[in-house]
């Protein structure tokens, strides 16, 4: 027997907005890698139970692709090997794929599966995060991250390293890390908590998956800021919820609308100190109703505080988690922008009564963080140094968010009008009426320029495209060189 390729298969997409069921979207995924030469003969596939809980799906729908696929001659199980992508595929495979009209349903289509599936939907290729220079969303400053202070606090961990710190860690995080971050948090954010409600994570977005897949339930409907942080959308969307769109103003989301509107929901994302991506601060009066309406209505609040730290007119905005009396309110925090995106480490702050449900998703999930980094972070916490950092960073952004809205208005001043410039590591430029921002970003990052369409982070329609310009990680240089490209791109589609 010829040796059997490992398992490495692509992302299979789901998208329950489909009527096609689970099953038949799963099939008929497979069938396509297969004719079309993605997955090749002898390539082993996962198991039924490992994608089942890979696409948190039941393995029933899975099972009747996979046997319909056996039947079919597309997979085949070897002994010792597993299924894999059959060494000879049927002659009329091609000929199916030449006429999609005709469609062939899986064994047991006639049964309906009920399900609150993950919807992984395609989406399309988003060119404009390809590049590392002008200009690059969430991207921190790296070339003067303190490399050296970092790689010395390393080296000290390494050589030290103990059974303890190189065996299984605890899923809620290695605890002097989590003291040194609750001490941070009360301190600068006015976060109210015990070491023992942070539960480090490997970032924000999975601070986000795992509060989707405590708290809510296939169905259950989540209010978003309209606009929104994708990144947001698409964990509330993976766990099977309705995500309901609402509103923002100079006053960050317009609560009353939602309630006005009737619209019940058992959840609230929200991105209080720093709007994503408008960068309003939501003011006291709606904090205040968030709050009542979430304890009145019993449902949660999850607050994204992704770069408050980076506040420029004024000191820092004081969290909302701060102002809850009554529990509701799931803090989410990381050190990607404050550090730099490869540490992958973010952090929770659960009300008391969740921390266990937590816990367990968590140890579930990925079992723990390294500890290793979590150890050098406390480190770098508890010497000074990640707030000697954060003051250099803040002055260093300052400068260079000046430069960009300097070289926005003599270059462009006709063209684009800025939006969202007291705070954070990224400001919005609306576009003349009738230009498309998708078309101005791809023709930018055709260029070497990343300029984020702001209809990415819509839901609906809005009325006017703009542009999302990261400038923490752009020198003066690139600043100049990306606004000029800009200008020939937008000049060039302005009717």
């Amino acid at each position: 027997m010829n040796r059997v390729s490992a398992s490495f298969v692509l992302p299979v997409a789901l998208d329950l907005r489909k009527r096609s069921p689970i099953y038949q979207q799963l099939y008929d995924w497979f069938r396509s890698g297969i004719t079309e030469g993605k997955l090749k003969p002898g390539q082993r596939v996962p198991s039924s139970r490992a994608l089942a809980l890979e696409l948190n799906v039941s393995r029933i729908p899975v099972l009747s692709a996979y046997e319909q696929l056996h039947a079919e001659g597309y997979l085949e199980t070897f002994k010792g090997a597993g299924t894999c992508v059959a060494r000879t595929i049927p002659d009329d495979s091609l000929k199916a794929i030449e006429n999609p009209a005709v469609e062939r349903a899986p064994k047991g289509s006639s049964r309906r599966i009920s399900h609150g599936a993950v919807s992984l939907s395609r989406s399309p290729a988003q060119s404009w995060l390809n590049n590392l220079g002008a200009f690059r969303v969430s991207l921190p400053a790296l070339d003067h991250f303190p490399v050296d202070s970092w790689a010395k606090l390393v080296t000290r961990h390494t050589k030290r390293l103990t059974k303890s710190t190189m065996a299984y860690g605890d899923a809620m995080g290695y605890m002097p890390f989590r003291e040194a971050i609750a001490e941070y948090l009360g301190t600068v954010r006015a976060v109210r908590c015990e070491p023992e409600q942070i539960l480090v994570t490997t970032g924000s977005q999975q601070g986000l998956q795992l509060a989707a897949h405590v708290l809510l339930n296939p169905g259950d409907k989540v209010w978003m800021e309209e606009p929104g942080y994708p990144g947001a959308l698409q964990a509330f969307m993976a766990s099977g919820t309705e995500v309901v769109p609402v509103p923002v103003d100079e006053e960050g989301m317009n609560i009353g609308a939602a309630v006005r509107r009737g619209s019940k929901a058992r959840a609230v994302y929200i991105t209080p100190s720093h709007q994503y991506p408008l960068g309003m601060t939501m003011s006291a009066t709606r904090r205040m109703l968030l709050l009542s309406w979430a304890e009145r209505a019993g449902a949660w609040v999850i607050e994204d505080d992704y770069d408050s730290e980076y506040r420029f007119e004024n000191r820092p905005i004081a969290s909302l988690q701060g102002l809850d009396a009554n529990a509701r309110v799931i803090y989410i925090g990381t050190f990607s922008k404050v550090m730099f995106p490869a540490l992958r480490l973010g952090y929770l702050v659960i009300p008391k009564d969740l921390v266990a449900a937590f816990a367990a998703a968590r140890d579930a999930a990925d079992i723990f963080s390294s500890t290793l980094y979590q150890a050098v972070m406390t480190d770098f916490i508890r010497e000074g140094r990640f707030a000697r950092h954060i003051r250099r960073m803040r002055m260093l952004y300052m400068e260079r968010r000046s430069a960009l809205v300097r070289a926005i208005r003599e270059q462009m001043g006709d063209r684009l009008e800025i939006v969202g410039t007291e705070a954070g590591m990224h400001l919005v430029a609306l576009l003349p009426e009738g230009v498309s921002d998708v078309a101005v970003a791809r023709l930018a990052a055709e260029k070497g320029v990343s300029a984020m369409p702001l209809s990415s982070c819509y839901r609906r329609l809005q009325a006017r495209g703009g542009l999302i310009l990261g400038y923490g990680g752009v020198s003066a240089h690139q600043i100049q060189e990306g606004v000029r490209t800009l200008k020939v791109v937008v000049n060039s589609l302005v009717k």
